[in-house]
Parts: C-alpha cells; sequence; structure tokens
C-alpha cells in the first residue's frame, strides 16, 4: 500500500486541527450539586444505618454533600418506584434493604 503526498499532507492537517482544539470535548465536573441517596425503608433501621454510613464516606470522597432520603413503603417498592423515575443523571443513588443482606 502506498500513500500519496496528498494523502500524509489531508491526515497530518486533520491531526493538527484536532490538537488545535483541546477544548472541545471536555469532561463535565462531577458533582456539582448534592447528591439524594433514597433508602427504602423507614429511619432507625438497618437499612438507613447502613445509608448514612455510605453517605458520609461518599461525602468524603467526592466533597459534595449527600442527603439520605427515607422513603418508607410497601416492603420498599416505593423507594425503589421513586429511585426509578429519578432523572437519570447520577444524582439520585437508591439503597435498599435486600441490599444488606
Amino acid at each position: 500500500m502506498s500513500l500519496s503526498r496528498r494523502n500524509v499532507m489531508h491526515f497530518a492537517a486533520g491531526v493538527a486541527a484536532v490538537a488545535a482544539l483541546p477544548g472541545v470535548a471536555k469532561a463535565q465536573s462531577y458533582p456539582t450539586h448534592a447528591i439524594t441517596l433514597l433508602v427504602s425503608f423507614p429511619a432507625g433501621g438497618a437499612a438507613d444505618a447502613m445509608g448514612r454510613l455510605v453517605a458520609e464516606r461518599t461525602q468524603e470522597s467526592l466533597g459534595q454533600s449527600v442527603v439520605v432520603e427515607n422513603v418508607p413503603g410497601a416492603g420498599g417498592s416505593l423507594g425503589l418506584g421513586r429511585l426509578a423515575r429519578a432523572a437519570a443523571d447520577g444524582y439520585t443513588l437508591g439503597m435498599s434493604r435486600s441490599l444488606l443482606k
């Protein structure tokens, strides 16, 4: 396979153009606001205690507030249903007691 001078120049121009635009594809910073941790059981139980421990460690790791919100009812289904309807932006996390078994 032989490359013509024109093909080499086109390739070099493309590489130079990509190198000249480093700010085009920047990653967004995460997190930019508080994270919500939905615990699908009432406060005071094992799931709540574990959720608060996870929230504390996550807050230390990411440097952003993590709010624990208890959503009890229907054996955990209400909390998990709310999690399923949350925006898929990574700012709403969920925890259920079944994860602790």
